[in-house]
């Protein structure tokens, strides 16, 4: 069968693998229909993502097809469509004996640390599959990207009475925006690419959005979903006295820390990872409800055969990519 490889950066090779073999025991095959595109995958591409090492299918963003399933399996029934929850976790270590599946001492994330789903067809291990068949293939690749809002904000443990900053409106951040609405705690987005900017306006009515911010504590919660060291720093200084700040993007690079603003506001700094099982069946509930509106977020789409001459548009900022899908013929 087809795959997509990433053998190098910036280098895609079509690979041939060998036919998935049939699941078995608490297993089932899937056939990929929808990838989303997220700063992983484009992370990875670059070259840039110190989890992916060369070779590597990447791929973690899926809605898959149920083609069959091994014994012991009785929440999936052939056809039906499902989410991943790429997380693949022991089972046995100090976390996951803790409920902390997302921060398994061993954690193999699909497409990050173990190839992926850029591939027609794949065995996973049944429990990671969240079934849901009145929701197309494209809003199911992405559940998995809105678990990581949902999991950064149960982690600040959000209220309706918490002034709530967000830093950055990528697609990371626009998943934190869709439950921090959710506790109807008043938000304010702080984002400085203009087209940014306009989408949560047009998108997202009663969130303040603005390009800069005195620099004072003004909010009680405060998520950075940018990943830049500097932004990250910066979120100590916006976070009242007592208040909780979560980061939700993720730098290799050192953050510097105020410590006596730190210790005088008796502030509470947060890491948020992935996402844990429960997440999953929320989130389709909340799509599936119309709660949560995906489909403004799909900016660019393109079939599979077309990603790798397509990746490096999608790359430019004039692109103004929200959230790119990629689909498979069935």
């Amino acid at each position: 069968m087809n795959s997509l490889t990433l053998s190098a950066a910036r280098t895609f090779e079509w690979t041939t693998l060998p036919e998935a073999a049939a699941p078995g025991p608490a297993e089932a095959l899937v056939g990929i229909r929808a990838i989303g595109i997220c700063g992983t995958d484009f992370s990875g591409y670059l070259g840039k993502m110190p989890f992916i090492q060369f070779p590597r299918i990447l791929g973690h963003e899926l809605g898959v097809e149920v083609l069959a399933i091994g014994e012991n399996v009785s929440h999936l029934h052939v056809g039906d469509r499902c989410s991943v929850e790429p997380y693949l976790n022991c089972g046995t270590c100090h976390a996951c004996q803790r409920g902390s599946t997302n921060c398994c001492e061993t954690l193999q994330v699909l497409g990050v640390h173990c190839d992926g789903g850029m591939r027609q067809r794949i065995v996973l291990p049944a429990h990671k599959l969240h079934p849901c068949n009145a929701l197309s293939f494209e809003q199911l690749a992405l559940v998995e990207t809105l678990a990581i809002g949902c999991h950064a904000v149960n982690r600040a443990q959000v209220t309706a009475a918490d002034d709530v900053l967000i830093i950055g409106s990528g697609p990371i951040g626009l998943t934190v925006l869709e439950f921090a609405r959710a506790t109807r705690a008043p938000i304010t987005i702080l984002e400085l690419n203009p087209a940014r900017r306009a989408f949560v306006q047009q998108h997202y009515p009663g969130v303040t959005v603005v390009d800069t911010l005195p620099d004072a504590p003004a909010f009680q919660i405060v998520f950075d979903a940018t990943g830049n060291p500097a932004s990250m720093a910066a979120t100590l200084r916006y976070a009242r006295f007592t208040g909780r700040i979560i980061y939700v993007g993720i730098t290799k690079e050192p953050v510097p820390l105020d410590d006596p603003l730190f210790h005088r506001r008796e502030l509470t700094l947060l890491a948020s990872r992935n996402a844990v099982s429960s997440d999953f069946p929320r989130i389709l509930t909340m799509i599936q409800s119309g709660q949560i509106d995906t489909r403004p977020w799909i900016s660019h789409r393109c079939q599979f055969e077309d990603l790798p001459s397509q990746i490096d548009t999608w790359l430019l900022p004039e692109s103004r990519v929200i959230k790119a899908v990629v689909s498979l013929e069935q």
